[in-house]
């Protein structure tokens, strides 16, 4: 897991002198100030939360770079302390723990408008993580919330050992695309602050799913249900996965429950299938509501009879960008 670390940019610094390094990192960079006075940058700096990024081991330093940067790319919008945790596999004989840090600012309409953020990223050795949580809880901003997101996690009972970070995170944020099955059972500490972002990047398809539903009464929605089929390609497994019971729960809301529940289904695309998914209703009296999408080209359709008649209705669609269901996940 090194690999990742040492794939991260930053300058390499002790790990018991990150607070003071941090602050020299800040010093003497000049910007422009008022009446021909220099501003140092760390006068930019106005962190909203600390965002804890914890790569798994399966992550490869290409996967470990890219999270990264879209921590990068969501502190833009939010700014925050990024924290990288980067874990060393059991059994090895380094069990020193490594540090880095990096600062990055950027620029608004004018040089007038910046703001700033600083990372540190830790390697560690499994067998140290009580030292690691002690070491966490000194870096982060104390006053300020933590938002704890787990990047590919391979083993439940590994990230379940955390549990400073657990109880301590305003969110725990896992992709479960990319993480064990078991994960999405496990009883984790305040599962009220749980987020999946599958769920969050699914957003524009729930909001332009359930607006179109929305023209129809519950009761029309319910009456006669029989079938809710998911069709996915295996790329979009887990947002064919999440949809299908974000649909049920909402179907169940509109009345279809108990004994007029309908069968729910997900089924594999056919391997020649251009459509990322596709969902189906059917009804006992023939009515029909049919939803498919395109990602790859951005494109959705709809076809309905629901009211009576048929209605067929293009429109665009795609998933959130990483740093954007950060942002979902987080807020929401």
């Amino acid at each position: 897991m090194d690999s990742v670390f040492d794939s991260l940019p930053g300058l390499e610094v002790p790990v018991g002198g990150i607070a003071q390094s941090l602050a020299r990192l800040w010093e003497g960079s000049p910007g422009d100030g008022a009446a021909g006075q220099q501003r140092a940058p760390s006068e930019f700096r106005a962190s909203q939360m600390n965002l804890v990024l914890h790569v798994g081991l399966p992550t490869t330093p290409d996967d470990g770079v890219a999270q990264f940067n879209a921590a990068l790319r969501f502190t833009q919008r939010y700014p925050a302390r990024i924290l990288v945790l980067c874990p060393r596999a059991e059994g090895g004989t380094d069990l020193a723990m490594r540090a880095k840090i990096y600062s990055e600012c950027f620029i608004g309409e004018s040089r007038r408008e910046m703001s700033c953020i600083e990372a540190v990223m830790l390697s560690y050795p499994q067998e140290h993580r009580e030292f690691l949580e002690n070491q966490v809880s000194i870096i982060v901003e104390a006053d300020l919330p933590i938002y704890y997101w787990v990047h590919r996690m391979s083993q439940v009972n590994k990230i379940a050992t955390y549990q400073w970070l657990l109880r301590n995170s305003n969110r725990f944020l896992l992709d479960t695309a990319v993480s064990t099955p078991e994960a999405r059972t496990y009883a984790w500490p305040r599962p009220d602050g749980f987020r999946d972002l599958v769920h969050a990047r699914l957003l524009p398809v729930r909001q332009s799913v359930g607006q179109f539903l929305s023209a129809f009464a519950p009761e029309t929605i319910a009456r006669g249900l029989k079938s809710v089929i998911l069709i996915c390609q295996p790329a979009y497994a887990a947002e064919g996965r999440v949809l299908r019971e974000w649909m049920q729960g909402r179907l169940e809301a509109c009345g279809a429950a108990g004994a007029a529940a309908p069968a729910y289904g997900t089924r594999q695309a056919a391997a020649a299938a251009t459509l990322s998914l596709e969902m189906t209703f059917t009804y006992t009296d023939g009515r029909y509501f049919h939803w498919c999408a395109d990602f790859n080209r951005g494109r959705a359709e709809f076809e309905s009879n629901l009211g009576g008649c048929r209605q067929t209705l293009p429109m665009t669609t795609g998933l959130l960008s990483t740093e954007a269901a950060l942002g979902e996940a987080i807020f929401y």
